[in-house]
């Protein structure tokens, strides 16, 4: 390179070199500073998780104690009484458990009363024919 050149590249005559097929500068420490560089960012890996370890358990402190303030149950332990309390229930079957029968269905004394509903709108002549039999 000439002086020319020099003086308008400023301080890149190093870079400018290298990109004009110069050698690189080889360091010799270059492989014990990446192992330090590797390291340091392992530690710092490390002691970020710690830190957000540490955050969230304080947070689950606040949380179980608005829990327990208010009454409220977690999540996992709502699921874990409702699948013991199944299990209570069909403690010794063998076949899966009933579903519940709703309210009104299957039940004489409701098909009665809806019978003598009926039975106030009819008139009276046809109730006569209907007590007949």
């Amino acid at each position: 390179m000439n002086f020319v050149m020099k003086q308008a590249l400023g301080g890149a005559t190093k870079d400018m070199g290298k990109m004009l097929g110069g050698e690189e500068e080889k360091d010799p420490d270059a492989q014990k500073k990446e192992e330090e560089r590797q390291e340091a960012l392992r530690q710092q890996e490390e002691e970020r998780k710690a830190k957000y370890a540490k955050m969230e358990a304080e947070r689950e402190n606040l949380r179980q104690g608005i829990r327990d303030k208010y009454g409220i149950k977690k999540k996992e332990e709502k699921e874990a009484e409702a699948a013991a309390a199944m299990e209570q229930a069909s403690e010794g079957s063998l076949t899966r458990p009933k579903k519940a029968v709703p309210t009104g269905c299957g039940d004489e004394e409701e098909e009665e009363s809806i019978v003598d509903t009926v039975m106030k709108f009819i008139p009276t002549p046809l109730m006569d024919m209907f007590n007949k039999k």
